[in-house]
């Protein structure tokens, strides 16, 4: 994908990405975009050629705006520029997250307010229930004070309890914190998180994919845990039931190669059973938010001694390919077979994809398109 540089998006530019985005669904987007550039670009292509690479009614649904697209766009360019830190982030823009590249489904924009310097921040993710005991409520304050103190940035979902107990910890240090929300940006969830939200506006950031004037829909909360736990070095989990979204953060940051960390509680409890249930999985259990920053530690050191990989061009005959075969591999699995780092290999994987090499297939599987 060779998309722009888009740090100052100009109206023409993002009028285009959301004619895309609204048109079709981001798988499609994105096989559209690695073929031909620029949404623009897309745009600009006959609907036979956009059928090549997507199905007929995805070609089709972008030769006209989309229902609403010039409310939408006048919207989107009043919000943006009612206030300087308000931005429209898509990717290719030169400070898009890199952590954000390596999960499975990187968000195409992302609507911004506040320091947006703090999405390329060392950060931590701390979840939870939202019917915390209070005692859950003190842990998740004084863990995510201790560690904004000591430079980490937290990152959470703007949630009743444990949620807003993090974002009001992380305030009270130096590294703030980040809050990812599944509404619209300019829509705060629950209202009684209104005024934690101005002063993260502030004094951190607010991060959301989702279009302006969005709801909020069950269905969009588990697409917003994949942006939180992909922002993060590691999640750690402060209380959670059996069911319980914060269980899918963890889940999709141990899917992601990130530390997954839980706070035990007692086995009476019913927010600590999630908890546990991680710890039991090979979660790291941990007590005391130095015990969190011994883990962490440990993997900034790691990383500080790998050296970071070089860039890996395609070949001919891809080495990630012949290590797939025809049959469905794990990341594991794969980096037994080609010998790569986990981050170069999930990058070149996500490349693959965007190039129609490569399929995802549910539980973290990749498999080769039998096209390439």
């Amino acid at each position: 994908m060779n998309l722009p540089n888009n740090a100052a998006l100009d109206d023409a530019e993002l009028g285009a990405w959301l004619h895309l985005l609204h048109s079709v669904g981001r798988g499609a987007a994105r096989r559209l975009l690695a073929l031909f550039g620029g949404p623009q670009a897309v745009l600009d292509t006959t609907a036979a050629q956009r059928q090549a690479v997507v199905g007929a009614t995805e070609a089709a649904a972008l030769s006209a705006a989309p229902e609403g697209h010039a409310e939408r766009l006048a919207a989107t360019q009043a919000w943006r520029s009612a206030a300087p830190a308000r931005r429209v982030m898509v990717l290719g823009d030169t400070d898009y997250p890199p952590w954000l590249l390596h999960i499975a489904d990187p968000p195409l924009l992302l609507y911004l307010q506040g320091r947006a310097e703090l999405l390329t921040a060392t950060s931590l993710a701390i979840v939870g229930s939202r019917q915390p005991s209070a005692q859950g409520l003190d842990n998740a304050r004084s863990f995510a004070r201790t560690l904004s103190q000591q430079g980490w940035t937290i990152v959470s979902g703007l949630a009743a309890g444990i949620d807003g107990a993090a974002h009001e910890g992380a305030l009270a240090g130096d590294a703030s914190t980040v809050a990812v929300v599944g509404t619209g940006i300019d829509r705060i969830y629950p209202l009684s998180n209104r005024a934690l939200a101005q002063r993260i506006a502030e004094r951190g950031l607010i991060v959301s994919e989702l279009a302006l004037g969005t709801p909020p829909l069950a269905a969009n909360f588990p697409q917003r845990n994949r942006l939180i736990a992909g922002l993060s070095r590691g999640t750690l989990v402060v209380e959670a039931a059996l069911r319980s979204g914060s269980l899918i953060t963890a889940r999709l940051a141990a899917e992601a190669g990130r530390e997954v960390m839980a706070v035990p509680g007692s086995v009476l409890a019913p927010q600590s059973r999630g908890c546990h249930a991680l710890i039991r999985q090979g979660a790291v259990l941990v007590e005391s938010p130095e015990q969190v920053l011994e883990e962490l530690n440990g993997l900034s050191a790691l990383a500080d001694a790998s050296p970071a990989p070089a860039p890996i061009e395609p070949l001919p005959e891809d080495a990630v390919l012949r290590a797939l075969g025809h049959d469905p591999q794990s990341i594991d699995g794969l980096i037994d077979r080609c010998g790569w780092p986990a981050p170069a290999l999930t990058a070149h994987l996500l490349r693959l994809e965007l190039e129609g090499r490569v399929a995802r297939l549910p539980g973290g599987l990749y498999q080769r398109r039998q096209t390439a």
